[in-house]
């Protein structure tokens, strides 16, 4: 396992918390320029404790919820990535269940063998055979009863990378598989893996942009979610262009009133689900970008962090819901929405329900859009960081239960160790939390969710019981905003004293351009954040993890603060205002301790039941763990994941993805933990489920890498309960 540094008391350690608290200053600006800076942030923030502390968004009248229709129909097929259109993740299979699943053994394993890497796909199988993507960049045909191979082709780019769909065709037109590669629709033939030459220019379509999503079909219409942004509808025999919609939108579009700036985000970047009777595509959208920093695109930025009903058919909107407003905290909408059926007043309704990030489950109604439970909104803290400006009222939904923490609190702090806490109080002693806590000039803020609660990977329904199941993570993050605007260059052929000093004791912590390494803060921007005297006061006196520095000249004093001041080269020609557009922030550093564990108290990871139907957690369980602290006689700790549920008639839970290396089985009701088994590396991506010749399957990609980062690979790896020996 990588280990973090431990600090060293050089001018790195000295430095290490210059980034601290700065006096509030400009919020309240007409528009995103420099003269916002001269504004007092308290105006807004004194403005914002008059509002009422909650709202509600009500809950729809349940006489007025849309009845169910009996679909999605359960089955046993696997003929889209997710396992239908309705995203479910569940089999009607039963062969293997609670009683026999102790037994389950490996099956076959593929391997790929065109290189190593990360595949983020749940595959296809139909008529016998798997179909998925694979780290070398081609489709391949795989027979789901032995693993070998019938055929490959290779599009161009990353094929599939989320997702694909099989069709079975029609009177006039044999089955398809679609996916979508770079900016290309593909539409293959499954038995021979050749393009369909009917399809677009040879077996494939221009898309508008990158795709990366899986496609839906609804009679003849293709549904394709851009990675960059927008939906568009094909026609699914010619591969003609129908409809687009805009998730960033335009001119003139309802929406773009929003928008101080339309910049980028609002995208499906996750996955979509769709209603095959009603004609409804349900779209998941990311937050706004850039991520941090919201000074430049001002507004409640629809349709980012929405779920999104277009009619298939025409692309038109039907309604939308949106989860957080102006989102500077990276907190997308990742998954895609589950449509999912649950009874409410004794009777059978339809709805969508959305696993967030943030730990969230919104659950709406399928055709209105109206929230099951009723939407707590509540009073969001007013933003310090000049030009930015937070919506007044953020989610703090109640019912169903999050699933995953919202807000890093101190009593969260680790208890692995008294040295591990005592490590990470230090790190967070300077740094801002609480809930929708705004992000401050050059101080750290520590929150949740970066990772979610909930991921790509999304959530699996059982129809029978209404139970939604969905892994999670729990682990904090400490982010740094600063500004970064008009510095002057450096010389690198002529460093000044400063420079030099700062290179050879500073830069192994807060690296040689001085955006910081991990938990250690930028030093950029230290300008507009500080003054000489709080400097000289911090060197003099130390704070939190910094000690009072050693002995210094007076000159070698006067030369590193010309140097992170910025005062010993030429001055920019041109306009040299500030201007609240140029922040920028450090990266993505987790909290983690001295041994590179969460810094936080556990489960760092877990599988999640929610009962929909009254909106309450049936059980929590950890998801994972670490062998090497569980045989210190610490409690099982759940790891970060990413690898998704998969839920069977057989009373079973399967989920993957953890740091461990392992797939599991857990009971439906109860989430104990039945079976587990060695992955050749960690899953990547939920398993699926099918039957072949009277048996029954869980396959499952294990390629490691991806978020979690560590070696990858190109293995395939399904299980099945033993063949029963022949009768003698």
């Amino acid at each position: 396992m990588d280990r973090i540094r431990t600090p060293r008391w050089t001018l790195a350690a000295w430095l290490l918390l210059l980034a601290g608290p700065t006096p509030a200053r400009a919020a309240e600006m007409p528009r995103p320029d420099a003269d916002a800076l001269r504004v007092p942030a308290t105006a807004e923030a004194a403005e914002r404790a008059n509002l009422p502390l909650y709202k509600t968004i009500p809950a729809a009248n349940p006489k007025d919820l849309t009845p169910a229709n009996g679909y999605p129909k359960s089955d046993a097929t696997w003929h889209r990535s997710h396992g239908n259109a309705y995203g479910t993740r569940h089999s009607t299979l039963n062969q293997i269940h609670r009683g026999n699943v102790a037994r389950l053994r490996v099956a076959w394993t593929y391997h790929s063998k065109d290189g190593a890497g990360n595949i983020q796909c749940n595959p296809v199988v139909a008529d016998g055979m798997m179909f998925t993507p694979t780290v070398g960049g081609y489709v391949v045909a795989i027979h789901a009863g032995n693993g070998t191979e019938s055929w490959r082709f290779k599009p161009g780019g990353q094929p599939a990378h989320r997702g694909l769909v099989y069709w079975p065709g029609d009177a006039g037109h044999g089955p398809r598989l679609f996916f979508a590669s770079g900016n290309f629709l593909h539409a293959l033939d499954p038995k021979t893996g050749r393009p369909d030459a009917d399809f677009g220019t040879a077996g494939r379509a221009p898309l508008p942009g990158p795709a990366t999503a899986g496609p839906a079909i609804y009679r003849h219409v293709v549904v394709v979610p851009g990675f960059d942004r927008d939906v568009w509808g094909f026609d699914l025999v010619s591969g003609r262009p129908l409809w687009t919609f805009h998730t960033l939108p335009q001119p003139g579009e309802f929406g773009h009133e929003t928008w101080s700036r339309v910049e980028g985000g609002a995208n499906c970047w996750g996955g979509m689900a769709l209603d095959e009777q009603r004609g409804i595509a349900y779209v998941a959208t990311g937050s706004p970008k850039p991520n941090f920093v919201g000074t430049r695109h001002r507004g409640d930025n629809l349709f980012a962090n929405c779920v999104l009903a277009l009619d298939a058919s025409t692309g038109r909107r039907l309604w939308h819901f949106q989860e957080i407003r102006h989102d500077i905290w990276d907190w997308d909408i990742p998954a895609p929405p589950n449509l999912v059926t649950v009874v409410r007043d004794g009777k059978r309704v339809d709805a969508v329900a959305q696993v967030t990030k943030l730990g969230n489950t919104l659950l709406l109604d399928r055709v209105t859009g109206k929230p099951l439970f009723p939407v707590r909104l509540r009073r969001a803290p007013a933003s310090g960081l000049p030009g930015e400006r937070t919506a007044p009222y953020q989610p703090d939904i109640q019912l169903p239960e999050p699933f995953a923490r919202q807000q890093f609190d101190p009593t969260d702090l680790t208890t692995r160790s008294e040295e591990a806490r005592d490590y990470i109080a230090k790190r967070v002693a300077n740094a801002n939390h609480g809930w929708f806590a705004p992000f401050g000039e050059g101080k750290p803020t520590v929150l949740y969710n970066i990772h979610g609660g909930a991921e790509w990977t999304g959530a699996a329904f059982d129809p029978s019981s209404g139970f939604l199941y969905v892994s999670a993570n729990e682990i904090p993050w400490i982010v740094t905003v600063f500004r970064d605007d008009n510095e002057p260059p450096l010389d690198p052929q002529h460093p000044t004293p400063g420079e030099t000093l700062y290179l050879r004791n500073c830069a192994s912590c807060h690296g040689p351009d001085r955006v910081g390494i991990g938990t250690a803060p930028p030093l950029r921007g230290l300008r507009h954040r500080l003054k000489d005297a709080d400097v000289l006061a911090l060197l003099d006196t130390g704070r939190n993890l910094m000690p009072a520095a050693p002995p210094m000249t007076d000159a070698e004093r006067r030369a590193l603060l010309d140097f992170v001041f910025v005062r010993d080269r030429p001055p920019s020609t041109g306009d040299a205002k500030p201007s609240p557009a140029a922040y920028t922030h450090n990266g993505y550093p987790k909290l983690l301790d001295q041994e590179n564990y969460p810094g936080n108290k556990p489960p760092w990871g877990t599988l999640n039941c929610i009962d929909l139907n009254i909106g309450k957690l049936r059980w929590k369980v950890p998801l994972g763990e670490y062998p090497e602290l569980t045989a210190r006689g610490i409690p099982k700790t759940g790891t970060e994941n990413f690898g998704g549920a998969m839920v069977t008639a057989g009373g079973l839970v399967f989920c993957s993805g953890t740091r461990d290396n392992r797939i599991r089985a857990f009971d439906a009701a109860t989430g104990e933990e039945l079976w587990s088994h060695p992955l050749p590396l960690h899953g990547t991506a939920p398993p699926a489920t099918y039957a072949l010749d009277g048996r029954q399957f869980v396959v499952i990609p294990a390629t490691g890498g991806g978020k979690l980062g560590g070696p990858t690979g190109d293995s395939w790896v399904a299980f099945a309960l033993p063949e029963p020996r022949p009768t003698p």
